[in-house]
């Protein structure tokens, strides 16, 4: 117990000094090689504290659900912490003792399925016994997860009372309606349901697993008290016992429907709007005058013009904003408020006169030297602990962008220029191709 509460207390400790920013003039040195199985490495050392930071992921997320069983890469990704098998001399372990067996060595666990991408994060000291201990326990339920039964049929329960749950609320149901629409018959269209989450099987994620959690596949992101002799030794022995994946079916090209506009009847007192269309893959090189432009437009909060427009001018919403989410194929732009159901027609026209106006004009001088200034002054708050950085790295190995990619990141968006921003927003955005959900207004209503 004693050593515990010491490990616990290092621990703990060492969390606290990776808040602390990292020198803002201190260029990020990004090592990165591949294993001779395939597996893709990035290492930052850092040695600041006495703590490693590791991911580790797979192109293992929502998008390859098999047809009809969507669903099963999250169970799959949740599933592999509940059980280990036995294998050699080593002995099987239930998910209590893999839980204990990380809380013995401070090991913290994170991880999940998203709509491209699916793996474990493990935070450690990166002192020997303790991170080999952490490290030999995650090799195991990377490459020998049992998924047992009981345990898997307490998690389906979950799942599926969540989804219930889900099913009830206005924000989730726009959501899902959302995501439908924008990609029809496309994987990203793929929703968790109750019929999709009964129909999954224990076979069913053992098949999964064995597809999609392979070492050629593999991205390991690492950053810490480490060297990098010992960040291969690291990322060899996670992957040594991984299989070798064949080539996976390619995914159909995004493809983008005329403008439609869908309105879901719910009791709910404010109508959610959600308005958008697939527009960004990961790594366009449009990707930072949109960025400047959408801060602009409704990513910059209070000074925002969707913000000023809809609830400074016509206090017609609380909250307004527009985001773009790249994604390994074409990820959506999209806009989303709530408004009382009476002002819901009102509030969609604002909202589309001010995108409209946006689309043709552009930002004005003013406006782009704000922005950029804000988000050049953020950008040291986007690397300013190993966490942060762990998942910077994670994003540009699995998208495969360049080792340079934060480095420059600051000197890419203060090059944008109005008429960038002008230009990459009318290649992403089409009026006449948007997507409208609004889930609340009375069917009655509807004009």
């Amino acid at each position: 117990m004693k050593r515990y509460l010491l490990l616990c207390a290092a621990f703990m400790a060492s969390c606290c000094l990776a808040m602390l920013p990292l020198q803002a003039e201190a260029a990020l040195q990004i090592q990165s090689w591949t294993l001779t199985n395939g597996a893709r490495v990035l290492f930052v050392e850092n040695h600041a504290i006495a703590m490693l930071d590791l991911s580790i992921e797979f192109d293992a997320g929502a998008r390859r659900d098999p047809v009809g069983l969507a669903g099963t890469a999250s169970l799959t990704n949740l599933m592999l912490t509940r059980g280990v098998a036995a294998s050699g001399i080593a002995p099987a372990l239930n998910e209590a003792q893999i839980l204990d067996g990380l809380a013995d060595v401070a090991a913290q666990r994170g991880g999940g399925a998203n709509m491209d991408r699916a793996g474990i994060t493990l935070r450690m000291l990166s002192s020997e016994p303790e991170r080999e201990a952490a490290l030999a326990l995650l090799a195991r339920v990377l490459a020998q997860p049992s998924f047992p039964a009981q345990i898997f049929a307490r998690e389906q329960a979950l799942t599926i009372a969540n989804i219930k749950e889900a099913e009830t609320k206005p924000e989730q149901i726009a959501a899902r309606a959302f995501w439908t629409a924008l990609y029809a018959d496309h994987p990203y269209a793929r929703q968790e349901t109750t019929e999709s989450l009964t129909a999954i099987s224990r076979d069913d994620l053992l098949k999964f697993h064995r597809l999609h959690y392979v070492a050629n596949r593999a991205v390991i992101a690492m950053i810490g008290d480490i060297t990098r002799t010992q960040a291969d030794q690291i990322a060899q022995q996670l992957t040594v016992q991984l299989p070798q994946g064949s080539a996976l079916p390619v995914l159909p090209e995004v493809s983008v429907a005329a403008a439609a506009e869908l309105r879901i009847a719910h009791p709910a007192s404010q109508s959610h709007i959600l308005i958008g269309m697939p527009a960004l893959v990961r790594g366009d090189p449009d990707f930072f005058a949109l960025t400047v432009g959408n801060y602009i437009l409704g990513g910059g909060g209070f000074v925002s013009r969707l913000t000023n427009e809809v609830r400074e001018k016509r206090a017609l919403t609380y909250s307004v904003y527009s985001n773009f989410s790249p994604l390994a194929q074409a990820g959506p732009f999209q806009i989303g408020l709530q408004t009382k159901q009476e002002q819901t027609d009102e509030a969609l026209a604002v909202v589309r006169k001010t995108l409209e106006d946006f689309l043709r004009d552009g930002p004005s001088a003013t406006e782009l030297k704000a922005a950029k200034d804000n988000l050049i002054g953020g950008f040291a708050l986007r690397i300013d602990n190993n966490r942060k950085i762990l998942d910077n790295l994670a994003v540009i190995g699995y998208y495969q962008l360049p080792l340079n990619y934060l480095d420059m990141w600051t000197s890419n968006i203060g090059k944008v220029s109005v008429a960038q921003i002008r230009a990459a927003f009318k290649r992403k955005i089409v009026l006449q191709q948007l997507t409208t959900v609004v889930v609340g207004q009375a069917v009655a209503e509807v004009k």
